[in-house]
């Protein structure tokens, strides 16, 4: 299993030191960096490189607000503790304003660091699979047995696996998108092929021949029917 990566930004040595051998007994991967200028060239080269930031706001080079402010503003997204000696509130709060998750004051005790860390971690972790999950299911489409991954090109029905050409594949997308819908050849051939098709309307047939032999041959229902004098439909019918 990967390591979770922390970097930590603090320009006194012997917390940063400390911090960091804690969280490396905990089993976290840690890099150090003293310096605010240097952390925020690190951090825009490598954005998606760490799991979680903790940030001291007095730092030599660029402010830990500013280093923040930037991230923001570059809509990098990783969670960031702010780690300060000072408890003012008006620091918590530009720190929270600027986009901050939390604020830990210094002196702080490992444990409460740890489990600040540990929450934001699993949040960060399960919105990440939720927007994977979305992306999954923005991909796919269904009707009846068919399923059509479209970042894939990946078809199946009824778990049976279907090699179709780029034009048949987009014409079976266009169909599943507007399942119940009667499209005429024309609608199909604006979309399909385009609106600067000059060919033979009666390729939509021809094609709708080809799709009929791989999706419906065999299998319990026909989901492609004909609306005669109109055009075509997915819809489920009983072989």
């Amino acid at each position: 299993m990967e390591k979770v990566k922390i970097l930590i930004v603090e320009d006194e040595e012997k917390i940063a030191r400390v911090i960091k051998l804690e969280l490396e007994y905990e089993g976290y991967q840690t890099t150090v960096v003293n310096d605010g200028l240097e952390a925020w060239q690190l951090l825009i080269a490598t954005p998606d490189a760490w799991d979680l930031v903790l940030l001291d706001i007095m730092l030599p080079g660029l402010s830990g607000i500013e280093i923040l402010r930037r991230l923001r503003k570059e809509e990098i997204s990783v969670p960031v503790i702010m780690l300060t000696a000072r408890d003012a509130i008006v620091d918590k709060v530009t720190g929270l304003d600027q986009g901050a998750d939390d604020y830990v004051t210094k002196p702080f005790e490992i444990e409460e660091l740890l489990a600040r860390m540990r929450v934001l971690i699993r949040r960060n972790n399960k919105v990440a699979s939720t927007q994977a999950d979305q992306s999954i299911e923005e991909n796919l489409l269904q009707y009846s047995d068919l399923k059509v991954n479209l970042g894939t090109r990946e078809i199946t029905r009824s778990n049976k696996h279907i090699e179709l050409t780029p034009r048949e594949f987009d014409l079976l997308v266009y169909l599943m998108k507007n399942n119940h819908q009667v499209l005429s050849r024309d609608q199909i051939l604006e979309q399909v092929w385009g609106f600067d098709y000059f060919g033979d309307t009666n390729v939509v047939d021809v094609y709708i021949r080809y799709l009929r032999n791989k999706m419906d041959r065999g299998f319990r229902t026909e989901i492609i029917q004909t609306v005669r004098g109109v055009g075509y439909v997915m819809k489920e019918k009983e072989s």
